[in-house]
């Protein structure tokens, strides 16, 4: 039988196996370009540059997220409920009690952010404290702590890496391409490399960002479940994400960088069924509503 444990187990074993097979392709890719370019110096300088932007901004994460939400920082007296219920479920966690930010904007929602546990913060909104009863905040409170506890900002960032890195090097070897660089290939084979090659680097950005959005939505899997292991109660996440969805209010400060952090859609959209609705959800940052509270409510 199923359970939050098997469920969490399941989506982590996932997650890793999806990186894996995403690393094999960025290492395959990469190879075809230096041996097509005939200069792996190339290929050096764009692994560098993606590692170097993406590694700084996961070292600043925490300040770039801050800044771009518009986040302040809360103490005890100013909101002693959400300090208390922070200050329990950390200890309960086994985590660190990670700063407390509070955004200023109608839309109910919250996200956790952070290199490690030491240096994590968790913020809600204060549309989402004004429509959330004490069990319901724990609820969402448990879900960002368990971001911070399961490792989450790590396997983003090697997701943003990995795709970073596969749109670098594809629009090198586009320009090279429609410029006459690489090697000179007198093989019949070689007219049809090259147009596989072309329509690869193409379709390889698109991909990468597809898997990077797919790691995402599992992330928020394995949140909620390990957020209703943490409080023993997945009822009140269950209805937290129904007040959240059935508000439906965007935020007033989106960006597609931090999107994926928070717990619902900042745009204050929410999945819906149908055949064009599955292939735009291909391009969600979150998982349907209505999948997440059923998962949760039946204990998988």
């Amino acid at each position: 039988m199923a359970t939050l444990y098997t469920h969490q187990s399941e989506n982590v074993t996932k997650t890793y196996l999806l990186m894996g097979v995403f690393l094999m392709v960025v290492v395959a890719i990469g190879w075809a370009i230096s041996l097509y370019m005939g200069n792996p110096f190339i290929l050096y300088i764009a692994v560098g540059f993606a590692l170097l932007m993406n590694v700084g901004s996961y070292w600043f994460s925490d300040k770039l997220v801050i800044s771009m939400t518009g986040a302040h920082p809360t103490e005890l007296k100013d909101n002693p409920e959400l300090y208390r219920i922070v200050e329990n479920l950390s200890i309960t966690a086994g985590l660190p009690i990670p700063k407390i930010y509070i955004i200023e904007d109608p839309s109910p929602n919250a996200f956790a952010t952070g290199r490690d546990p030491k240096h994590a913060v968790v913020a809600v909104t204060t549309g989402l404290l004004a429509i959330l009863d004490k069990t319901e905040l724990e609820g969402v409170i448990a879900h960002e702590l368990s971001h911070v506890g399961n490792r989450d900002m790590l396997v983003m960032t090697v997701a943003v890496v990995l795709a970073g890195f596969v749109a670098i090097v594809a629009d090198m070897f586009l320009r090279a391409s429609m410029f006459g660089g690489g090697r000179d290939n007198d093989s019949k084979l070689g007219p049809i490399v090259i147009v596989m090659a072309i329509a690869g680097s193409i379709l390889a950005p698109i991909a990468a960002q597809l898997i990077k959005l797919a790691i995402s939505r599992k992330r928020e899997y394995l949140a909620d479940a390990s957020g209703a292991l943490l409080t023993r109660y997945p009822e009140g996440l269950a209805s937290a994400l129904s007040k959240i969805a059935k508000a439906g209010i965007p935020m007033q400060k989106q960006s597609n960088a931090t999107a994926h952090l928070f717990i619902a859609d900042p745009t204050g959209g929410e999945s819906k069924r149908g055949i064009g609705a599955r292939i735009g959800g291909l391009f969600a940052t979150h998982p349907p509503v209505e999948d997440r509270i059923r998962l949760l409510r039946e204990g998988k």
